[in-house]
């Protein structure tokens, strides 16, 4: 006997409904700078103390990127886990080591490591005071597509876990089947031939147009392949700024070092100042005009920007191609004269 499902309510009053909805909860979760103080670490099973800055693990659910940070103390091993999603970290202090399929990468404050999906990692410190990093991962987005999965294997050894999924090479052919054996084979392969551990030291710091020097941590211009999100350190002179501009895209700027504040508008003239510290997240929302200041005449400071430009963005890009999807004010960019005449402090991380 074959049932009927009625509706007394159209598909655009429903969309419409669930759209606003949607909307207004989403804004009460927005918060433009997350104080460090209000990120309170908590033990958990995996052997470290983790905090929520933004995620759907704490009080501020995101839909693209999560920010999280750990603490490892010494003589600690954490358990061992793989997932879904990739996920990019950068060493906040201390020391320690972190084991990506076996293999193990000593870093120190500044270095930058890359996870990628379903790789099995785990984190230890051999040394004599806790180790602290910031981890970003792109599970939000995975979650929105059913796609979010976790495995925890607690101490097991390396060799005796499972590989990464397996995946076909391929078959001979030009039909679109064998197309696509192909261009998802030679992904898979690239995704898993990818850079792990960027030593802060290894890459050298550039002064850009925008009136600050920069480097990448975690990027494909450096032989990252993690899915997208791309991690920079940004060091500002004292007393300088930063370009005004705008982007699609979220843009989540963790402050290393100094202080200062951050304009962000819906307007190059009509926005609001927010005050950020050492340890704070500064959340700048999509297409917001932003501008970054270092209010210290003397010391300078350093945010480290992260979001998802080789994704999320590049598919922004595409979908609403041929809107202007960055813009920068131009008045407010430095001439090469301008730039060599700021006196850059050395370019030392902690320690040294």
């Amino acid at each position: 006997m074959s049932t009927t499902t009625r509706t007394t309510t159209t598909h655009y009053h429903i969309q419409k409904k669930r759209r606003a909805e949607f909307i207004e909860e989403w804004r009460k979760y927005r918060q433009t700078v997350i104080r460090k103080e209000d990120v309170i670490l908590v033990p958990t099973s995996r052997g470290l103390r983790t905090g929520v800055y933004m995620g759907w693990d704490g009080d501020r659910p995101t839909r693209c990127l999560d920010a999280l940070v750990h603490e490892v103390d010494p003589g600690t091993t954490t358990t061992i886990h793989r997932h879904s999603w990739d996920a990019i970290l950068f060493m906040v202090e201390g020391s320690g080591w972190t084991e990506v399929d076996g293999v193990r990468y000593d870093w120190k404050a500044w270095d930058a490591i890359h996870v990628p999906s379903w790789s099995w990692h785990r984190h230890g410190n051999d040394g004599d005071r806790p180790g602290r990093f910031m981890s970003y991962s792109s599970e939000p987005t995975l979650w929105t597509l059913g796609m979010s999965l976790i495995e925890d294997a607690g101490q097991e050894p390396f060799e005796k876990l499972p590989p990464r999924p397996a995946f076909s090479g391929g078959v001979p052919g030009d039909d679109p089947y064998a197309r696509r054996l192909r261009r998802l084979a030679q992904e898979a392969e690239k995704r898993r031939s990818g850079r792990i551990h960027t030593p802060y030291d290894e890459q050298q710091i550039l002064a850009t147009p925008r009136g600050t020097r920069t480097k990448f941590l975690n990027d494909r211009a450096i032989g990252n392949k993690a899915s997208g999100l791309t991690q920079v350190m940004i060091q500002f002179a004292p007393g300088k700024t930063q370009s005004l501009h705008r982007h699609p895209g979220e843009a989540w700027l963790y402050v290393v070092e100094g202080h200062g504040h951050s304009f962000l508008g819906i307007a190059p003239d009509h926005g609001e100042h927010h005050p950020w510290k050492k340890g704070d997240l500064i959340v700048v929302d999509h297409f917001l005009w932003h501008q970054h200041f270092n209010d210290d005449p003397v010391n300078q400071c350093r945010l480290v920007r992260v979001h998802m430009f080789d994704s999320l963005l590049e598919t922004m890009r595409t979908l609403m191609d041929p809107m202007v999807l960055f813009e920068e004010a131009e008045d407010t960019l430095i001439s090469t004269q301008e730039l060599s005449q700021i006196q850059w402090p050395d370019d030392r991380r902690p320690g040294e």
